[in-house]
């Protein structure tokens, strides 16, 4: 894992599918009522909690390709409002070791 800051909003790429995406949400967010709103291609949660809110948004990507291996792609856009800088660190690691596929 790296070290991102979550100050911003900030963008990765996830080597997934949308409807798996938003089926590992309820896990990955254990302690958040979740708002999702969702189909094939892009999506949006809204994860509230107690004390602030995290906005996550997606979109499909073209799917990487290695020989005859298609990876599906998606962007996704995480926004995070009115936690404090230690909450958002522990959501975001639980929310990463949750979504974390392979071994690496």
């Amino acid at each position: 894992m790296f070290r991102q800051d979550l100050s911003q909003p900030f963008t990765r790429i996830m080597g997934c599918s949308g409807s798996e995406f938003a089926g590992w949400l309820q896990r990955a967010l254990p302690d958040a009522t979740l708002a999702i709103e969702a189909d094939a291609h892009s999506g949006l949660c809204r994860a509230s909690f107690a004390d602030g809110e995290l906005s996550i948004e997606w979109h499909a990507l073209e799917p990487r390709r290695i020989a005859l291996l298609s990876v599906p792609q998606l962007e996704v856009r995480f926004s995070y409002s009115g936690l404090d800088l230690a909450r958002r660190e522990a959501i975001q690691t639980y929310f990463d070791r949750a979504t974390q596929r392979g071994g690496g």
